[in-house]
């Protein structure tokens, strides 16, 4: 059985842009953020940016989706930091 190469650029995209949901809902749940480092966040946030864009330019779903999925989880990461971090300047 051959698998077609979207399905799986897809799948690893989906599970790839997901891993950031453990932490998300785990600093929703306890509403602390002290230990997420803005800096990394902000490099995820502009690198599935630049992959999404990527993938418009060469017209490639799965990773335009995927990417801008994981841009959207990472961006509330960043603002949940902001919004539940004690220590709003630590980097």
């Amino acid at each position: 059985m051959k698998i077609n190469n979207e399905v799986i650029g897809l799948v690893a995209g989906i599970l790839t842009a997901s891993s950031m949901l453990p932490q998300l809902i785990k600093t929703l749940k306890k509403k602390e953020a002290d230990d997420i480092s803005p800096f990394m966040v902000i490099i995820l946030i502009v690198g599935t940016g630049l992959w999404s864009y990527y993938g418009v330019l060469r017209d490639d779903l799965p990773i335009i989706i995927t990417n801008a999925f994981s841009c959207l989880l990472n961006s509330i990461m960043l603002i949940l930091k902001f919004r539940y971090s004690r220590n709003k300047l630590s980097i």
